[in-house]
């Protein structure tokens, strides 16, 4: 067998750049929950890879990095610095296309000062028609940062992202393993329930009520006879959101709670009995005791 090499590695960029979709794919286990929306991703969220030549590469799935408005916002910001400064390397994601934006250009900044190796993945590169865009692109970033690699990728169509594999492993070094090697993740049961319930409501919902939601699971209990209990409360800010959030005649929640369900199903492996309700926690995004009651500190 091969000696035993590890990695911790932070993957890092601005909202809505595909990080959580890269894990994904990496993993080849939906563990973190993905939506066009930004700001999807609220807490740092470990996902472990043991390959069959005995690496082990731990990721952190970070928030995207962004201006906070809220207290939330700022927890997640200090997620992101806080990610960079203890891991080994860091996977810079970001777009083809576009102007780089100052959240951007404050990460490779906060990479350069931690002096740690940094691979640069270019995803959506499926959107991309010109290719010659996609060289200019690489030469822009490339000035701002020594990438140890450049890979073009698409989390969408799988491409380019058995190269970017290789090169993460490329960054491990001889250590034995810190978690056993069937490990997936460290996010209980619970919580990978109610970001699953939360997903939903992302691309069910418009505008910024989604962002305005957190997800308590109250109870997870399995039966004798194999089928799993689940009851869960969704906060919302207003009134008029949780109207909004149930529905004409609960058909919203409904909806919301029936793809939940059949994404739990796949996810957990037997059959699911998932109940939701909606309260509403005014502000809850600026209370500091909500914040640390949902687990998002």
């Amino acid at each position: 067998m091969n000696t035993p090499k590890t990695a911790f590695i932070a993957i890092v960029g601005k909202a809505n750049v595909g990080k959580s979709s890269i894990l994904n794919k990496l993993l080849g286990q939906k563990i973190a929950i993905v939506s066009s929306k930004p700001q999807t991703t609220r807490t740092r969220i470990m996902g472990v890879l043991t390959t069959d030549d005995n690496v082990q590469l731990v990721f952190t799935d970070t928030p995207g990095f962004h201006k906070p408005r809220t207290k939330l916002g700022e927890k997640m910001v200090k997620a992101v610095s806080d990610s960079i400064d203890g891991v080994d390397a860091c996977l810079f994601v970001a777009e083809p296309e576009g102007e780089l934006n100052p959240a951007e250009l404050e990460l490779m900044e906060k990479i350069k000062k931690g002096k740690n190796p940094a691979i640069l993945a270019i995803n959506k590169i499926d959107t991309v028609k010109d290719k010659e865009k996609l060289a200019l692109r690489i030469a822009e970033l490339s000035s701002f940062y020594d990438f140890s690699a450049i890979v073009p990728v698409s989390a969408q169509t799988g491409s380019g992202l058995d190269d970017l594999l290789s090169e993460l492993k490329a960054l491990a070094f001889d250590s034995e393993h810190f978690f056993p090697d069937d490990t997936l993740t460290d996010q209980p049961e619970r919580v990978l329930a109610g970001e699953i319930i939360r997903e939903k409501m992302l691309r069910l919902l418009d505008k910024e009520i989604p962002h305005g939601t957190a997800v308590s699971i109250e109870k997870m209990r399995e039966r004798s006879d194999g089928i799993m209990d689940i009851e869960a409360t969704i906060y919302c800010e207003r009134e008029s959101h949780k109207g909004i959030i149930i529905g004409k005649g609960g058909k919203m929640l409904k909806k919301i709670s029936t793809y939940a369900r059949q994404d739990m199903e796949g996810f957990f492996g037997c059959k699911i009995n998932l109940q939701c309700w909606v309260k509403v926690k005014e502000g809850w995004r600026n209370r500091e005791g909500l914040i640390h009651n949902f687990g998002l500190d």
